[in-house]
Parts: C-alpha cells; structure tokens; sequence
C-alpha cells in the first residue's frame, strides 16, 4: 500500500475512487436472463391421472426431508443415515459441487488487482574506462496490475458460476433424493421377498403333508404310483422357487450393503416381514414439479449459465484495459533500500483491442447462443420427463390397487377350492391331479398378491422421488452468495415465467 500513497501523493483517494468506478459501474454487455417457457400444461389444475387419485389425509413429509417416514418403518432412519453418510454416488456429487464452489470463488478473484513482490541480488565484475570494477546491486519492488470490469465480462462470468454452483447444489440434492429413494425401495423389495420366503416355507410344509398322505394311500393301493410321483415333483418343483427367492433376496441385501457405502461381506438383515404401511402421497399441482424437483431446478439453473456465457463471449469485442504500478527501491548495498535516493517506481497502462480475428469471436458468440438453445431444450425435456414420471406412477398407484384387491379375491376363492379338493381327495372322490392344480393355483395368486404390494410399494417410492421428496427450490436462493439474484420461485402463470429474470 505504501507503493499506492507514493505514486498518487494527495489525489490517491480521488483516483482510486476513480478506477474502483470504472470497473464497477461499467455497462454489462450480453442479454439479461429470462426464464424459458417450459412446455404447455404445466399451469394445469391437476395432473392427468389424479382425477383417479384418491384424496386422503397425506402423510408424506414436505419440506423437512425426511419423506421417507411417511410409511412408518423406524428401520429406514438408520439405514439412509447410513447411505447419506457413506455413500460413494453421494460423496462424487458433493465433491463437484465443492469444486463448482471454488470455481466461483476463482471468478471473483477477477474483480480485484493481482499485487506481487519482488527481490534480486547481483554481484558483478565490470570494465569502467578499462578499468576491472567489482560491486554488489540489489533492488525490491511492489507490482500491482488491475484489469477494470468496463464490459461486464468478469460478472459475467460470476454469473455463470454462481448459476453452476446453484446447478451443482442442484444436482447434489438430486443425487441424494436418488439414493435415498433407491435404499427405501431395495429395504421394502427385500421384506416383502421375506414374506415370500414365509409363503413357501409354509407351502413347502403343506406340500410334504400331502406327499406323505399320498404315500400313506399309495401302500394301502388306494392311489397309484404316479400320484406319488406327481406330488414330489410339485414339492421339489416348489423348493426349487424357494430357492430362487433366496438368491433374489442375498441379491437385494447386496445392493443395500453397496447403497450405504459398504461391501456385501460387511452387511446383513435379518428376515423379518414388512413393517411399512402404504402412504397416500397426493402429488398437488403440475406447476409445483418446477419448485420440488431438484433436476428441474439444476437444468433452469444451466439455462441461466448458459445465458450469461453469451455475456462472456461478447465482451470478447471491446478493448481490455490494464492498469499497473510498481515500486520499490534498488542500490549498490543494503544500506540505501529504504533511503528517498533508493526509491523507483512506474506507473502505466495498456489498452489492446483485436482487429481482426478471422471471425474467432463471432463464432464464439454463435457457438454461445446454440448452447443457449440447448440448455432450454434440456429444461424443458426435463420438465416433460417428470411430468411423464409423476402420471406413469399415478396411474400404476391406481391400477395396482385395483388389481392388488382382484388378486386377493383370487386367492381366496384358489385356497378354497384347494381346501375343498384335498378333502375330497382324502374321501377318495377327487383325483391327485385336481388337488395339485388347484394348490398350483393358490400359490400362484398368494404370490401374485405379495408382487403387487411390491409394486404398489416401488409405485409409491417413485411418485415420492418424481416430485421431488421434501426438497424445495428455495434451497439454492443462498448458495451462490452475491454471485447472481437469488433463484426466482417459479410462478404458475406462462406470462410471469417468461418475464421473471436473473441479471
């Protein structure tokens, strides 16, 4: 700072006021942002499937996070503290989103001088009027060079990665949302497997029943060998499916282990049955999918990066200013470094502007534009998809519902008709065959039951993550600080959409 009050003297305030100025007030060059139009339907009063849509009390979480509660399970607190803990998908996106933090400080870094120091040291032998003379220099010098932000292009590129960072924070939240919904699902897949393996358990008992009755009435010559035979082929074919509900099972456990950032050697759940209950999840207005789902934010938050990019690309055409000053003292010694005889010092500045460039800049500009174009596509195929996702789930929360009473139905009346068999067939008025059918039948639809709460379940946890859990945009209004406008909350009408701005 001494190198400063030396080279202004009195007027150093005056002047440095000046040049603070012409950085900071300087005109913007680029267009501002505006939000792009997101596809028709989004400020519809419902979605397309929710007129079959059941009202109820809801019971998923808002804006706590905590949405995975809403189906009663205790276990699941521990295990997606776990994943949100240890999870290796978790720890890549919040290592992006650090580093689109630092990016963001590096671009601020441009608003202020770049100030140096430096020190050198010689000892040399000269010829003065042919005469051999030995002697020291030293000499220690202030820079300080300042490019003034006169076109914008520096905020800019704030802008730009204040809105990446707001994109990462963005994508973060997406990722956890992901993984957390992938644990809720793998933990109720994996019970509702358990209740299965009860299923054949019990079946496979019942079956040896009916072996052993079969063989009591084949050595009494009442039945042939060939009901004998029928029956073990329908235990045997029985154990064989109950072992493929194993494999399924050490499979899904596997996938836990590697969600909660663990091998599968490291972890184990014990079989128990399902203890979650199913939610209703009312989804609210299409126009809410722009507030509560992460992607959607992170891919308006790319539109806006990409907008101001153009900024960037167009403060390529005005000259760039430099500003510099240095000054310090040199000598034959040490003695004199800080005497007034001593003291140098240099101010200057350079203007440079490009004359022709073979159109290197207005390509630039295209090429910014064109990716302009494309974030937008992106947002908005991003809109369309989860529009698509929140109706598929609708719709299969509705028809699985129906279809899981139907398949109870069915199950009834196949225990019934099996009941009824096995007891004619004890009376011997019924043959074998008729009594493996119909047991063939009533496992088919108790499994048939169980894989419809499996989807109704998996239905559930996808509508949760398809409208976003309980994350809401009004997260990243903060994140990137005073680098852009705080995130503008989307208005349900097409109009405010298309004049909402971020400069």
């Amino acid at each position: 700072m001494d190198l400063i009050f030396f080279t202004f003297g009195r007027c150093w305030k005056q002047a440095l006021t000046v040049l603070l100025a012409l950085g900071v007030a300087g005109c913007v060059v680029g267009p501002d942002y505006q939000r792009p139009m997101p596809p028709p339907g989004v400020d519809a009063p419902a979605f397309k499937e929710s007129s079959m849509w059941t009202t109820a009390r809801p019971a998923i979480a808002t804006t706590d996070g905590l949405w995975w509660r809403a189906y009663g399970d205790s276990q699941l607190d521990a295990l997606i503290d776990q994943a949100n803990q240890a999870n290796q998908t978790l720890a890549q996106a919040q290592a992006q989103y650090r580093q689109a933090l630092a990016l963001l400080q590096g671009a601020r870094a441009a608003y202020y001088p770049q100030i140096g120091i430096g020190a050198a040291g010689t000892r040399a032998r000269t010829i003065i009027d042919g005469v051999p003379a030995l002697g020291n220099s030293h000499a220690w010098s202030l820079q300080a060079s300042w490019e003034p932000d006169l076109w914008g292009g520096v905020r800019r590129k704030v802008e730009v990665a204040g809105d990446e960072a707001q994109a990462s924070a963005a994508d973060l939240a997406a990722a956890r949302l992901a993984v957390q919904a992938a644990v809720v699902n793998s933990h109720m897949q994996l019970r509702l497997n358990d209740e299965q393996e009860a299923l054949y358990a019990s079946t496979i008992e019942g079956y040896q029943k009916a072996l052993a009755l079969t063989q009591a009435q084949h050595r009494a010559g009442v039945v042939t060998n060939a009901d004998v035979a029928l029956a073990e082929n329908t235990l045997a074919t029985a154990r064989a499916e109950a072992v493929d509900l194993d494999l399924t099972r050490r499979q899904l456990e596997h996938a836990l282990a590697v969600l909660l950032g663990k091998t599968p050697g490291a972890f184990s759940l014990p079989v128990a049955p399902l203890a979650a209950t199913l939610p209703t999840t009312p989804p609210g207005l299409p126009s809410q999918l722009l507030e509560r789902r992460p992607d959607i934010a992170a891919a308006e938050r790319r539109v806006a990066a990409a907008n101001a990019q153009i900024g960037v690309a167009k403060s390529a055409y005005f000259p760039s200013l430099t500003l510099s000053a240095s000054g310090g003292y040199q000598g034959n010694g040490f003695g004199p470094w800080f005497l007034t005889p001593g003291r140098v010092w240099a101010l200057g500045a350079s203007l440079a502007e490009t004359l022709f460039d073979g159109g290197a800049r207005s390509a630039q500009v295209r090429q910014a534009r064109a990716a302009l174009d494309e974030a937008a596509a992106s947002y908005r195929q991003t809109v369309l998809s989860a529009f698509q996702e929140v109706e598929d789930n609708l719709a299969a929360l509705n028809d699985l519902a129906s279809e899981r009473l139907m398949q109870e139905e069915a199950a009834r009346a196949a225990h019934e008709a099996a009941r009824v068999l096995m007891a004619q067939y004890r009376a011997g008025t019924a043959p074998y065959t008729a009594v493996v059918t119909a047991q063939a039948l009533a496992l088919t639809a108790d499994r048939a039951v169980l894989q419809s709460r499996a989807r109704q379940f998996a239905a559930s946890v996808a509508l949760i993550k398809a409208v976003g859990g309980g994350w809401d945009v009004g997260q990243l209004a903060d994140v990137a600080g005073s680098a852009s406008s705080p995130l503008s909350t989307p208005n349900t009408s097409a109009k405010a959409q298309a004049n909402s701005s971020n400069k």
